[in-house]
């Protein structure tokens, strides 16, 4: 049985080793995580989890771990911006308010699919002009759902969480540990 991480993310291969875990193979699908029209944000996620999952080669006895974390302000999905301007129209409607981040995780043996989310709620605090454009200069939002990374320099904008912390990096390790314990992976396994 092989362990096979279907996210090119750093963050989640770091949350992985914190659980003794080393992926046999990191192999992120190609998918288009374009929300569907009217798609609420917790649904979302957890189909692009889904998504990711089912679309990872693997043989029929691997393990195959997928997450898709998705930033959420009221019914509005806060993705990956695309660059600078969208980041700060992210940042701006984010500042002084709270939000949920949504992380949803799919693993796969087999046939089977077992899945979680978890969602937290995060108070983000009212950003000055200054601090958004020394943000932004910063190119820590490229890539992150929402524009900001918690585990980043965009940490200091955060007084208050509810919820996983490891959720909102984006793998809840919690509830991802019994999801991989449940299909037969063990924990802090020896590396050799």
């Amino acid at each position: 049985m092989a362990l096979i991480l279907g996210s090119g993310s750093p963050r989640r291969l770091d949350l992985l080793a914190q659980l003794g875990l080393t992926p046999d193979a990191v192999r992120p699908p190609e998918i288009d995580e374009t929300p569907r029209k009217g798609e609420l944000p917790r649904p979302y996620c957890a189909r692009i989890a889904r998504e990711k999952v089912a679309a990872v080669q693997a043989d029929a006895d691997d393990v195959v771990l997928c997450a898709d974390t998705t930033v959420a302000l009221g019914r509005r999905i806060l993705g990956k911006p695309l660059d600078a301007g969208e980041a700060a129209d992210f940042l701006l409607a984010l500042s002084g308010r709270r939000h949920r981040v949504i992380t949803s995780v799919a693993v796969r043996r087999g046939t089977v699919i077992r899945e979680t989310d978890v969602v937290s709620t995060v108070q983000m605090k009212r950003l000055s002009d200054g601090e958004l454009n020394s943000y932004l200069a910063t190119n820590d939002w490229q890539g992150k759902a929402g524009a900001y990374a918690i585990q980043g320099p965009a940490g200091a904008f955060i007084p208050w969480i509810s919820g996983s912390f490891t959720g909102i990096v984006g793998l809840p390790l919690a509830e991802t540990a019994g999801i991989l314990q449940a299909v037969g992976v063990p924990l802090y396994r020896e590396t050799s």
